[in-house]
């Protein structure tokens, strides 16, 4: 049992409550004991680091790109976090405790720059991605010099190839050389735009998945 010699500023020796007074080098200190969780590992609790996990391993592979994909949304806090929040909220799937990403809904770039039409994708040739889309530069906000932003997931080895500044808007197809070590991999493809100052973005589109050659 503690003693309070001194009143309730000084003198405590011992625990009262979750308060533990000693002394030090004749200085007098107290601390809080911090309260115990009855049960850390809740269903609840699992199934949010599961979530959690999910969502940090595909992120942390696609990074480049979300640098500048949430870059206008990086208000008191860093584009991963403003990511993160996102996908974490709107694009995770599954029943516990098996959590995926739901890549349609996981945006990779989020703004209000006019977004990608008809876009298209062709994996036929042996190390590469073909992207293509149609020239939408005298709709909305969108610009001829806008740029193409394009992504490759590999959720097998958790790793990305990116293509930041690709060719204008009006261009129509952009070609990705991908690595040998893909071949025979699931890849996740996702394309937006990007303003040729980089200034603006598109919200990203989720354009399928297929297998690398």
């Amino acid at each position: 049992m503690g003693k309070i010699a001194q009143g309730i500023l000084g003198g405590l020796s011992g625990k009262v409550g979750n308060v533990i007074g000693g002394s030090w080098k004749g200085i007098d200190y107290i601390r809080i004991k911090p309260s115990s969780v009855a049960n850390p590992r809740t269903v609840g609790q699992v199934n949010q680091r599961t979530k959690f996990t999910a969502t940090l391993e595909f992120l942390q592979a696609v990074k480049p790109f979300i640098k500048l994909g949430y870059k206008g949304l990086a208000v008191k806090k860093t584009e991963f976090n403003a990511a993160m929040s996102y996908v974490l909220n709107n694009a995770i799937t599954g029943t516990e405790p098996n959590f995926v990403v739901d890549y349609p809904n996981a945006l990779v770039s989020r703004g209000g720059l006019s977004g990608v039409l008809n876009p298209t994708t062709d994996l036929a040739t042996a190390g590469e991605v073909t992207f293509g889309w149609d020239d939408n530069s005298a709709e909305g906000n969108a610009n001829a010099t806008d740029k193409a932003m394009l992504l490759v997931y590999n959720p097998s080895k958790k790793e990305s190839i990116s293509l930041l500044d690709g060719a204008d808007r009006t261009v129509g197809s952009q070609i990705i050389p991908i690595p040998t070590t893909y071949v025979g991999d699931t890849v996740e493809l996702f394309m937006a735009f990007i303003s040729a100052d980089g200034s603006q973005v598109s919200n990203s589109i989720y354009l399928g998945s297929g297998t690398a050659n």
